[in-house]
């Protein structure tokens, strides 16, 4: 039986017949989604859009939306949007920005070769920022348009990527843009390529009545811009300015309230939780003091454990910290107890993998392995931008924990393949792949990795407290993905 709707949610849905633009902030398990399907029943019958940030998310907001309304990504409606632009069929290749970087290196002298070669990566990850934060080379702005210049991209480049990034940096991304650019027009593209040329170059998009869009403070600039192109007099967006976490990925720290500005937003609230606990509720009142339960609510746990260990975890659990290293060291610990364990959003496997593989031979002794290792850590962080040690150091400490289970570099390797292909009932993640889901049990492990080091240096040294409240949100995320309980627990503690 279906429960009446809240104060709040019966506020959002006065306003269905309105034609003012709604902006509703919901926190953590305020049933955002079920509002939005309430709400969307009570729009008028015109052309709607429902845009969602995965093929997932959209095509489970497809069955529970009205027919009308169509609901499909970001991606998807750039992808149909450039296809008519560019006049043909468009071909995706994902590999796209690495054939045209290997392409250009292979040109270069030997000495020139072999530099480029060092930066490869690095090369390869400032183009794909480049392209979120709508980076156009001065060359290509005769065909479209620039969101930014190089020189605000610089620090960016210099947070999220391991090298200097000198003017010779700076032209081998404009190079690697400038042929990517030049290929999407004959209609091969990347996935990125989607949203940055169709909306940077003048993309063909069918304009909607009302629009509606979740996960409003996850958008980036380039969102922003696509959204005023097929902005037709109503935007509906909805989002957590608390749960605001993936500057790194180019989402703009500032979305929501930039959203207000741009489209005349009348604001709403979503404060009441149907996930957390009284107890989980109450514990984060230091981020979101709004925040509220229903009547139904039961008390919950929240406690710091002194000890732990592989008993005290029920499977269907889920163990989040904000660095990876913690994680694998617990992964291990279980997996050698006998429980089944599942690493959610291993993505980082296959690179920590080919690290370990190039630190020197396989039979390379365990000893030994410890000291390439801090080899590797200390190179790495002469070049890198201070922005970036605490990620190289978290890095080593990856590296360091396999190399603990194997008395040799292969066996160390062996170890790290086996467990991102190792699946299980229970749940490891970092805080950032934890968003959006929930776990009756939540572990929230070295919960002093947050807020990170670098955010409160920045914080103090520069007065820039943007980092920190991402730092903030981060916890906050961590701690209201639990359902019934949430354990602090600490690394060095598991018994």
């Amino acid at each position: 039986m279906a429960l009446d709707p809240t104060p709040e949610q019966s506020a959002i849905l006065a306003e269905a017949r309105s034609r003012d633009s709604l902006l509703i902030n919901a926190l953590a398990g305020a049933a955002k989604t079920t509002t939005l399907v309430m709400l969307a029943s009570k729009l008028p019958m015109e052309p709607t859009l429902c845009l969602a940030f995965n093929k997932r998310i959209a095509e489970e907001m497809a069955k529970r939306m009205p027919g009308h309304i169509a609901c499909q990504t970001l991606n998807s409606a750039g992808h149909r949007a450039w296809g008519q632009t560019a006049g043909r069929k468009l071909r995706v290749e994902t590999d796209k920005l690495y054939t045209i970087l290997q392409d250009q290196n292979s040109r270069l002298a030997p000495a020139d070769k072999r530099d480029a070669g060092e930066v490869f990566a690095a090369t390869l990850r400032a183009v794909r920022l480049a392209k979120s934060a709508g980076y156009v080379p001065e060359s290509m702005r005769k065909f479209g348009r620039s969101l930014c210049d190089i020189s605000d991209l610089l620090e960016s480049f210099a947070q999220q990527i391991d090298v200097d990034p000198d003017d010779s940096f700076c032209n081998a991304v404009d190079r690697v843009l400038e042929t990517s650019i030049a290929q999407a027009y004959d209609g091969l593209i990347d996935f990125d390529d989607q949203l940055y040329m169709s909306i940077l170059f003048g993309g063909s998009y069918p304009r909607y009545p009302i629009i509606m869009v979740d996960e409003a403070q996850d958008l980036s600039p380039l969102n922003h811009e696509g959204l005023k192109k097929m902005f037709g007099g109503r935007l509906i967006a909805v989002g957590d300015p608390h749960q605001a976490i993936y500057a790194f990925r180019g989402a703009s720290h500032t979305s929501m309230g930039d959203l207000r500005e741009a489209f005349n937003m009348k604001e709403l609230t979503l404060s009441t939780s149907f996930r957390c606990p009284i107890n989980v509720v109450k514990n984060v009142h230091w981020h979101v003091p709004h925040m509220a339960w229903p009547e139904w609510a039961s008390v919950g746990i929240v406690e710091h454990l002194a000890e732990w260990g592989q008993g005290d975890i029920p499977d269907g659990s889920a163990i989040i910290c904000r660095n990876n290293a913690p994680i694998f060291s617990i992964a291990l610990r279980l997996i050698r107890a006998g429980r089944g364990v599942k690493i959610l959003g291993n993505d980082i496997g296959a690179s920590l993998v080919k690290t370990l593989e190039k630190l020197g031979p396989g039979n390379t002794k365990q000893a030994v392995v410890f000291g390439l290792i801090e080899t590797w850590r200390e190179a790495q962080e002469r070049k890198a931008h201070k922005a970036r040690l605490a990620g190289i150091r978290d890095r080593a400490e990856c590296l360091r924990v396999f190399a603990e289970v194997g008395e040799t570099l292969d066996e160390a390797a062996a170890y790290a393949k086996a467990i991102f292909a190792a699946s299980g009932p229970i749940q490891l993640m970092t805080g950032h792949k934890a968003k959006g889901g929930e776990w009756p049990i939540v572990f929230h492990l070295d919960p002093f990795l947050v807020p990170s080091p670098w955010a409160i240096r920045r914080a103090v040294e520069t007065g820039d407290e943007s980092q920190l409240i991402q730092e903030k949100n981060l916890k906050y995320v961590i701690d209201t993905r639990a359902q019934e309980a949430l354990y602090y627990v600490n690394t060095e503690d598991f018994r």
